[in-house]
C-alpha cells in the first residue's frame, strides 16, 4: 500500500497537463500571455508614438541645439582647420595661411550659407557680421577682375583694419569646435577670454542670473499666494451644500472660459494709475490723487495678475481631496477634547496634504515657464525667463541661446521634483 501510494505520487509529479489539442498547458498559458501583451502593445502605440513625437523628440532636439555649433564649420571648415594651428602665445595674429583660406572661403562660398554664419558669429563678438559683409564684397570685386593678392593678410586689413584686432580672432574660437557649452556659460552670464578660459560678462550684459532668481521667486510667491487664497475657496466648495457649492464652482470654472489674453488685458486696465483700483481708492479716500500707486509695469502687476490666473489650479485639486474627507474627523477630535482650531491643524490639515502637494507643484510649473502674463503686465522690471527665450527665439534668432535657457530651465523643474519626491514624496500627490 505504501508501495502504491509512492507510484501515484511519481505519477502526478511527472505527468504534464495538456490542453485538447495537445500542447502542454504552461507552454499554452505563455503563448495566450505574449498574445495578450502584444495586442495591448499595438492598443497603447498611437499614443506611445503621439509623446514621443510631440514631446521626447522636440525635448532632444532642444538638448542637441543648445551644444551643437556644426554649421558653422562647413561654411569655413578650411580657415578653421588651418586656425587650429595657430600658436597665439608667439603670434597675436593668425598666419597668412589663415587668411588665405579665409579669403578663399568667402570668395567661393555661398551667399546664404555665409549669411547663417554671420549670425553665429555675431553672437560671439559683436561686428563680425558686417566685418564679413563688406569684406566680401570686395573680395568678390577683387575676383572678377582677376586679381590676386600678393598678401592675404595685407589685403584683409587694407579692406578693413579689423582683421588686424585680436580680439576678433580670439573670439573665433569659441566656434570651432562642432559642440560647445558656450550657450550655457553666455545664458548663466559667463564667456571665454582670449585664452578660453570662462570669465563673467561684461556687467551690461550680466541679465541673465537676475532673471533667473526673479523667476525663481515669482514662481514661489505665486505658489504662495494661490494657496493661501485657494485653501479657504476650496474648503467652502467643499463644504456648502449642492446648490452652493455648485454656484461657487461656476465662478471658479468661469476663468476657463476666457481668453487668456482678454484676462491679462484687464489687469492692466485695472492695475494702472488711472485704473479702476486707484480710482477707487481715490475715491475712499486712501490715497491722494498725486499719491496714485504704480501696480503695473512692474513686478507687483505680474504676481497679481499671474496669482489670479492660476488660482483655479490651486482650488481644484484641494477640492477635490477636500470633498472625500468624512466631516466626523474633526467632530471626533472636538468630542475628545480638541479646540476647533487643534482639530483642524492636527486632524483636518495632514489630510489636505495631497491636494496642496497636486496644486503647489501644479502652480509652480506653470509659473517658472509663464510668457504671455509677464510681458504684457510685467514691463522691463516684471520680465521672466520666459520673456528672453521668446526675445532670441523671434528677434535675435539665437536658438543655441533658447536651447540653453530652456534645457536650463529643465533641469531646474527636474532638481524641485527630485527635492520634493525626497521631502513630501510624489506618491503623496492626489487629484482626487
Amino acid at each position: 500500500m505504501i508501495l502504491a501510494f509512492f507510484n501515484w505520487e511519481v505519477i502526478i509529479s511527472t505527468t504534464q497537463l495538456l490542453t485538447t489539442d495537445g500542447i502542454p498547458l504552461k507552454q499554452s498559458l505563455k503563448k495566450a500571455e505574449r498574445k495578450n501583451k502584444i495586442r495591448a502593445f499595438f492598443l497603447v502605440f498611437p499614443l506611445l508614438l503621439f509623446i514621443f513625437v510631440t514631446f521626447v523628440m522636440p525635448i532632444g532636439d532642444m538638448l542637441l541645439r543648445s551644444v551643437d555649433d556644426a554649421q558653422i564649420n562647413t561654411v569655413f571648415p578650411k580657415t578653421f582647420e588651418e586656425y587650429n594651428k595657430w600658436d597665439r602665445e608667439k603670434d597675436k595674429l593668425p598666419p597668412e595661411e589663415v587668411y588665405r583660406t579665409l579669403f578663399e572661403e568667402l570668395a567661393t562660398g555661398e551667399k546664404i550659407q555665409i549669411g547663417r554664419a554671420l549670425t553665429r558669429m555675431n553672437y560671439s563678438k559683436s561686428g563680425w557680421k558686417s566685418l564679413i559683409k563688406k569684406t566680401s564684397r570686395e573680395i568678390k570685386k577683387m575676383t572678377r577682375k582677376g586679381m590676386v593678392p600678393e598678401s592675404y593678410k595685407e589685403t584683409l586689413i587694407e579692406i578693413n583694419k579689423d582683421w588686424g584686432d585680436p580680439t576678433f580672432w580670439y573670439s573665433m574660437a569659441q566656434m570651432v569646435n562642432k559642440q560647445t557649452p558656450i550657450y550655457y556659460w553666455n545664458a548663466i552670464d559667463r564667456t571665454y577670454d582670449q585664452n578660453q578660459n570662462v570669465i563673467m560678462q561684461d556687467e551690461k550684459r550680466r541679465i541673465y542670473v537676475q532673471t533667473w532668481l526673479k523667476t525663481l521667486k515669482v514662481s514661489v510667491y505665486v505658489t504662495f499666494f494661490c494657496l493661501i487664497l485657494g485653501f479657504p475657496v476650496a474648503h467652502l466648495l467643499a463644504n456648502l451644500p449642492l446648490r452652493y457649492s455648485n454656484l461657487l464652482m461656476i465662478f471658479v470654472l468661469l476663468p476657463f472660459w476666457t481668453s487668456l489674453l482678454v484676462r491679462t488685458t484687464a489687469w492692466i486696465v485695472m492695475l494702472q494709475q488711472k485704473g479702476v483700483i486707484n480710482g477707487v481708492l481715490v475715491w475712499l479716500g486712501i490715497l491722494s490723487d498725486d499719491g496714485r500707486l504704480q501696480m503695473v509695469y512692474n513686478e507687483t502687476g505680474t504676481l497679481i495678475a499671474m496669482t489670479q490666473i492660476l488660482l483655479p489650479f490651486m482650488i481644484l485639486p484641494l477640492y477635490s481631496v477636500m470633498k472625500v474627507i468624512p466631516k466626523s474627523h474633526m467632530r471626533a477630535a472636538q468630542n475628545l477634547g480638541a479646540k476647533p482650531a487643534m482639530a483642524f491643524w492636527r486632524v483636518y490639515l495632514p489630510q489636505t496634504i495631497p491636494g496642496m502637494s497636486a496644486g503647489g507643484l501644479l502652480v509652480f510649473v506653470l509659473a517658472i515657464g509663464y510668457f504671455i502674463t509677464p510681458e504684457l503686465v510685467g514691463g522691463k522690471d516684471g520680465k521672466l525667463i520666459g520673456s528672453w527665450i521668446a526675445f532670441h527665439l523671434k528677434t535675435t534668432l539665437n536658438w543655441g541661446l533658447c536651447a540653453a535657457l530652456g534645457a536650463i530651465l529643465l533641469a531646474v523643474m527636474l532638481v524641485f521634483y527630485w527635492l520634493y519626491n525626497k521631502i513630501v514624496g510624489i506618491d503623496n500627490i492626489k487629484l482626487g
